[in-house]
């Protein structure tokens, strides 16, 4: 199982991120460029010294991530999900793709998931935040594949 970031805008969740991936044991693949520099101080905040112990794979573009991406499935976390996470299987190579925060994907990578997740939410509201829906729907991941770190 891994998280794979595309293009972050906000060093905060990035970090939160990083720190969720490192208690769960989950890689994290970042897809560049992110809106923020990686020692940025709201970053290194937001992930304290998890960030640091994290398992980051960089990529410098979207092209550069396919082309090195293992035969696994690619699930994108969208508010334009035609899946419920909760209804969805999982397998233990997952990669689950979170967009940026501002502006999610394109249409180019939207198109390129083998699945696409959303997380059911009230109707008159408009999305949940990165970090929040990341560790919604990796900790149904991890539970239903017997994903979870030593120890737990």
């Amino acid at each position: 199982m891994r998280l794979a970031l595309y293009q972050p805008d906000i060093p905060q969740n990035t970090g939160t991120l990083l720190r969720l991936a490192t208690c769960l044991g989950v890689e994290v693949e970042l897809i560049e460029p992110a809106g923020f520099l990686l020692g940025d101080r709201q970053f290194r905040r937001a992930g304290l010294d998890y960030a640091e112990r994290a398992v980051l794979k960089r990529f410098p573009s979207w092209q550069a991530y396919l082309g090195t991406r293992p035969d696994s499935r690619l699930l994108l976390l969208t508010t334009r999900g035609d899946v419920d996470y909760t209804g969805f299987a999982f397998e233990a190579g997952d990669t689950l793709l979170l967009g940026r925060e501002s502006a999610g994907v394109p249409d180019e990578v939207h198109a390129a998931a083998d699945a696409r997740l959303r997380i059911p939410i009230a109707p008159d509201c408009r999305s949940l935040n990165v970090a929040i829906a990341a560790a919604m729907v990796l900790g149904e991941a991890l539970r239903q594949t017997g994903g979870w770190p030593m120890g737990a």
